[in-house]
């Protein structure tokens, strides 16, 4: 018996939703930023859409065919096998955080969610996969990583630094008034220095007219000494910085007071430290020299503390060249950085 014309009607409009749905479906995969890609059982590449593409580099043309391992580096192959036995046994992988490599080689961090595909019959004979790159999420996270290490590396200097200013002002203090001003004035001046190196919370702005090398080096040494008996000199030509490198110039200098406050010439009343810069037109040579001081460990040998990372990474931003030596007197560390590195 034939179809009615309502019945074929029907019929084809249900066919026409049913390609209306798929053709939609195909559209939202293909304007996906996240890399949708299916595969057989075999891990060969069966679709590929424009997410891929941007985030791996191949085309479809060069992907589809091709074994799901170009995407994989060598370290990481063990995983597939892994992920192909869970996906036989019609398991779904959900965000599984990993690194794929990309057509020029580079390596990108991925979520993955896999799960099975099906056919009519409920067999399963490949594998859908949705990556989405996460490379910021890292970096955003490591960054406040750094950011809480530093915090907590601040805290526990700071703790040192006041402890040893106290020491300082009660040795040249004859009554508690004066030991009571002595230790305000310090720790006025040494709240001043660490706002330096937060420019965002002090209100300042990369806007504002550029400082020069010797004003933020006084203002980091001010706790240092009082106006009849200052433990630090400035000698040379100064030089102006930018307040765009003024934050990571700041810390650097922080860090040499720092241990200078607790383990060098700062951290003893007759103690005193010699800052000597040079410039010339393509590099600033500056000699913090150190000076009737305690015998320290060897400065030489390199520290895996968070304030040797801490200076080594802003060396590296910077492009500045830190050697440290012992000369008859104490502690002498010379840096030599690229004029155009902070102006």
């Amino acid at each position: 018996m034939g179809l009615s014309d309502r019945e074929t009607q029907s019929t084809a409009e249900a066919a026409r939703a049913a390609y209306d749905a798929a053709a939609f479906l195909a559209a939202i995969v293909e304007s996906s930023d996240d890399a949708i890609v299916s595969k057989s059982l075999s891990g060969i590449i069966t679709t590929w859409n424009r997410g891929a593409e941007r985030i791996f580099g191949y085309t479809a043309e060069e992907a589809v065919g091709r074994p799901i391992t170009i995407v994989i580096p060598a370290d990481r192959l063990d995983e597939e096998p892994a992920i192909l036995a869970r996906i036989q046994a019609g398991e779904r992988v959900d965000h599984f955080e990993t690194v794929r490599r990309r057509k020029d080689g580079s390596l990108i961090d991925i979520s993955l969610t896999i799960s099975p595909i099906r056919d009519d019959s409920g067999k399963i004979i490949g594998a859908s996969k949705i990556a989405r790159d996460i490379s910021e999420r890292r970096r955003e996270a490591e960054h406040r990583e750094m950011l809480l290490r530093e915090m907590h590396h601040r805290v526990k200097n700071l703790f040192a630094v006041v402890a040893s200013i106290i020491t300082l002002a009660a040795r040249s203090a004859a009554t508690s008034s004066d030991l009571a001003s002595n230790m305000k004035d310090r720790l006025m001046a040494l709240a001043r220095a660490h706002e330096i190196t937060l420019p965002s919370l002090a209100g300042q702005s990369v806007e504002d007219p550029p400082a020069t090398l010797f004003q933020l080096l006084s203002n980091i040494l001010a706790p240092y000494g009082r106006d009849d008996h200052r433990q630090w000199t400035l000698r040379g030509d100064d030089v102006e910085i930018s307040r765009a490198k003024i934050t990571n110039l700041a810390l650097l200098f922080h860090e040499l007071a720092t241990n200078a406050a607790k383990y060098g010439a700062l951290s003893v009343g007759d103690g005193t430290v010699d800052i000597t810069l040079a410039i010339s037109p393509d590099t600033i040579e500056l000699v913090w020299l150190e000076a009737h001081g305690p015998i320290a460990a060897d400065p030489t040998q390199p520290s895996s503390g968070f304030g040797s990372v801490l200076e080594q990474k802003i060396a590296q931003s910077l492009d500045i060249h830190i050697e440290r030596s012992w000369t008859p007197g104490g502690l002498s560390i010379r840096l030599s950085l690229p004029r155009l590195a902070i102006t």
